[in-house]
């Protein structure tokens, strides 16, 4: 079978509407060729450049074309057309960590330390590529149909050289860590890797007790989250074993220096010595909770706002670009103003298109990745810098596009 270089929207059968992302829209697609099944997130470009969005897409495109690892939500492919920014992605039937909280799914502390390892796992490779997330949270962590877990969502995440820090506070209120308020607050010295092992923490606390360790909401002032973190203590369940305590404890040390912040501490933890972490990496290990495989674990409403609400809906699309490009040529269609016209076609230049399953081909199949993971991890490297890792090439417009 000959593989075109270019998919596009034709190449998808489009199934089911599934979810919001923080920008943008989720949906089930089948590839025609293959067959087979992904997630296909799709961002309209002109709510992206009214939104000051654009650069965060170019951002997550960028990052997500040179990684790619079994606890991650891998990118297949991104194109465009007049309309829309496209990502297929793997896809998930567990739902993500945060749907399973609401729907009152008691995790055991197995589940929890499996969760912990496979999560530990995903963060390395992201350290080894100079990447902090910025956002791990139950709402950022899916799980597959076996109920091992995935990170997705990089748009806020960024890249770091060296002992280079990362200085703007980005991430969740409840799962930020000491130090990024800090920064905020005096400038502070900057943050690095640990703070997402912070969140590993809270994410893992919140999933044994149903709660969080510190009471924090969005709207809470960044000063009472600070005096917080002085005085008040987490609270740990009488219920839990002593290992798990030490683990969390660990994870949720204020310190930065003194946090768990990488694999090699992670397997240093008492807790864990017992753990096969070859297994762990070949998902052999069977997770403590197992998804309903009956039915699509997310909000059913998603499907009904797709067909009732949604102003331009994906199964009309075809038609609908067809149209517009035959009334281009007419005298009464509506022009769009100037300056979103110049956005529009700086995004349709800037985007960038691509094909994973092309590269595994011109490897060759069932070569080495770590050819690809280097090749491309490089590329993600030294293109993102925190500071102006929200720039794209080219200066920007105020509405993030750049020019």
């Amino acid at each position: 079978m000959k593989l075109s270089r270019w998919v596009n929207f034709d190449h998808f059968q489009i199934l089911r509407a599934i979810g919001k992302g923080s920008f943008g829209k989720v949906c089930i697609v089948q590839k025609r060729d293959t067959k087979k099944m992904y997630a296909m997130k799709y961002m309209n470009k002109q709510k992206c450049i009214e939104r000051d969005e654009v650069r965060n897409v170019f951002r997550e495109l960028q990052i997500m074309q040179g990684l790619e690892h079994p606890f991650l939500v891998n990118l297949w492919y991104s194109f465009q057309d007049e309309e829309d920014m496209f990502m297929v992605v793997d896809l998930l039937l567990g739902g993500d960590l945060r749907y399973h909280l609401q729907q009152n799914v008691r995790f055991t502390e197995g589940a929890v330390k499996l969760y912990i390892c496979e999560l530990a796992l995903a963060l390395e490779y992201l350290q080894r590529y100079h990447i902090i997330h910025r956002d791990i949270k139950p709402d950022n962590v899916l799980l597959d149909e076996h109920g091992h877990v995935h990170i997705t969502d990089f748009n806020i995440a960024t890249v770091v050289e060296g002992a280079e820090r990362a200085s703007s506070m980005a991430g969740t209120k409840p799962y930020m860590a000491p130090e990024v308020f800090q920064v905020y607050v005096d400038g502070g010295p900057g943050y690095s890797y640990p703070v997402d092992w912070w969140s590993l923490g809270v994410t893992a606390y919140e999933l044994l007790r149903g709660w969080r360790p510190y009471e924090i909401h969005s709207a809470t002032p960044i000063d009472e989250i600070l005096n917080m973190f002085k005085v008040e203590r987490v609270h740990y369940s009488s219920t839990w074993c002593r290992g798990m305590v030490a683990l969390l404890k660990k994870l949720l040390t204020k310190d930065p220096e003194s946090r768990l912040s990488s694999l090699r501490d992670v397997q240093s933890v008492p807790y864990l010595a017992d753990v096969n972490w070859d297994a762990v990496f070949e998902k052999t290990l069977m997770p403590g909770f197992v998804p309903n495989k009956g039915r699509l674990n997310c909000d059913p409403t998603f499907e009904l706002e797709e067909m009732i609400l949604e102003s331009k809906p994906l199964h009309k699309k075809k038609k609908r670009l067809a149209k517009n490009r035959s009334k281009d040529g007419t005298k009464d269609s509506c022009p769009l103003n100037g300056h979103l016209q110049q956005c529009l076609e700086t995004v349709r230049k800037e985007f960038i298109v691509f094909n994973r399953e092309k590269l595994w081909r011109q490897q060759g199949q069932g070569s080495q990745l770590s050819d690809m993971e280097g090749r491309a991890g490089g590329q993600a490297q030294g293109k993102l810098q925190d500071g102006h890792n929200n720039n794209v090439p080219g200066h920007t417009c105020s509405h993030g596009c750049s020019s």
